[in-house]
């Protein structure tokens, strides 16, 4: 059924969850991941299947996936994960999906730097 995903498994997420600054793994939090992504023409889906990194994306058809399983907490992790490998055009975004999208990708950036550092 998903032997096109592009797959890539991590769902250890680079991501403060304390402290200032932290992301609150709330609904609302959610909410407003699963917009940014909606916004840039994709289709979230959350379905049971083999994909062991928590997430399919099936690029022809804009579509991601999600493991229905995973907790909120997990759902929140996979969709900050899986941002940086969406072609999103920032410029398309509402003033408030942007603020989102600016402020996981300032952190997504800043994690690979220490990780690289």
């Amino acid at each position: 059924m998903f032997g096109d995903c592009v797959s890539v498994i991590n769902l250890q997420s680079k991501f403060p969850t304390g402290g200032q600054g932290a992301m609150r793994y709330t609904q609302t939090t959610l909410n407003k991941i699963e917009a940014v992504v909606e916004e840039t023409g994709y289709i979230i889906r959350f379905e049971r299947g083999t994909f062991q990194s928590g997430y399919c994306i099936l690029e022809d058809k804009k579509v991601v996936v999600l493991n229905k399983f995973l907790q909120l907490e997990g759902k929140i992790n996979t969709l900050i994960d899986l941002l940086p490998q969406l072609q999103i055009d920032a410029n398309a975004l509402t003033p408030e999906s942007r603020k989102v999208f600016d402020d996981i990708m300032g952190k997504y950036h800043i994690a690979d730097d220490n990780e690289e550092g």
